[in-house]
């Protein structure tokens, strides 16, 4: 038997990767990214830091120190 008949070693082997990448390409870019994860994605810094606020997760001294820091960056950046 030579080298070249091994079902592992020859074309079998490359068209079985074949149509696993191609199978697992169209289903990781035909179905979108939930609306959900995606607005995470969009929101502007400010928009964060207003729902880290709300939710908690800073106090207003932080609030306010990063809302200051935000606006001064936004204002240098026009």
């Amino acid at each position: 038997m030579y080298w070249y008949q091994s079902q592992f070693f020859g074309m079998h082997f490359f068209w079985w990767m074949f149509w696993v990448l191609l199978i697992v390409s169209f289903f990781s870019f035909a179905f979108p990214v939930p609306r959900s994860k995606l607005r995470l994605y969009r929101d502007d810094p400010l928009g964060i830091l207003q729902r880290r606020y709300a939710a908690g997760e800073i106090t207003t001294a932080e609030y306010e120190e990063r809302k200051a820091h935000i606006e001064q960056d936004l204002r240098s950046s026009k």
